[in-house]
């Protein structure tokens, strides 16, 4: 029988974590105990988070939004901070997994989890936001770019969990697009995932880009050269394709079972085409 455990403060997590050094840590399991149930974990014991309301919820903090790193996805749709500061991030929120599994999961599982086709990463990352992660004794912030090291990889030291996510209300982007393609409709794991951020002028010149895509390497990828190649012009069809061609060379996707690197690469660049529809439906 394995013992679970159940802190409801951070005061009483840390001596559960010194006194388990081999329990596995957890919040809403989603991806945990699927890989208990499969054989491929195999912990000793099992520390779990969810109790821990310090560590949920999303507060304003002058010019930044804290959003608590047990937040589920759920809680975060509904939240109207999210919805007035960060749309990108709920649209990608939106079609993230099942009811269920938003009712479980949480923000900081997700990133903790490292996939590259994890939903909320490419809007975190074209929002550039930072990690607070926190240890016993210490509280230290990183760029979530730099935590994330390889599928499955992140930059977590022993005994330190990941607190809270802080992100920049920058309401200077007024086009927020998320768009993912997968095997079906709903409920898909991400072949390939974009999130964009522009901000146009009344006149349609693209003044600031930030694009993150998903699925098409070992991290969430990102462009600069995409993005300069939309800047100070009109957003249009023939842009577009320009950037779209930058990205394609930018992304390195793999083939596996669900679809090949050529097919991934693709719709790595055909996805920024969307943006010339989402630009008339928001009035651009």
């Amino acid at each position: 029988m394995r013992e679970v455990f159940l802190p409801r403060s951070l005061e009483d997590f840390w001596p559960t974590l010194e006194s388990n050094p081999r329990a596995s840590v957890y919040a809403g399991g989603t991806d945990l105990l699927v890989k208990i149930r499969s054989g491929l974990l195999n912990p000793p014991s099992l520390i779990c988070l969810e109790r821990i309301e310090e560590l949920k919820g999303v507060t304003e903090e002058g010019e930044v939004l804290r959003i608590g790193g047990l937040t589920t996805h759920a809680r975060l749709l509904s939240d109207p901070l999210i919805e007035k500061y960060l749309p990108v991030l709920r649209k990608a929120l939106k079609v993230l997994g099942s009811p269920l599994i938003r009712n479980l999961g949480t923000i900081g599982g997700n990133i903790c989890t490292a996939s590259p086709a994890g939903d909320t990463l490419p809007p975190l990352y074209a929002l550039r936001a930072e990690l607070e992660l926190r240890s016993r004794n210490a509280v230290r912030r990183m760029p979530i770019e730099d935590f994330i090291t390889g599928p499955g990889l992140n930059g977590l030291h022993e005994k330190e969990l990941l607190a809270a996510i802080w992100v920049k209300k920058d309401e200077a982007y007024n086009l927020h697009h998320f768009e993912k393609v997968g095997q079906r409709n709903a409920l898909a794991c991400s072949l390939v995932s974009l999130a964009a951020l522009l901000r146009l002028s009344p006149e349609g010149i693209v003044e600031k880009a930030a694009l993150a895509w998903g699925s098409v390497g070992p991290t969430i990828v990102t462009s600069p050269g995409a993005e300069e190649k939309l800047i100070g012009r009109t957003l249009s069809g023939e842009r577009l394709r320009e950037a779209a061609a930058v990205a394609r060379d930018a992304v390195s996707p793999i083939t596996d079972e669900r679809a090949d690197a050529g097919y991934r690469r693709a719709v790595a660049g055909n996805l920024l085409l969307r943006l010339i529809q989402t630009a008339a439906e928001a009035g651009g």
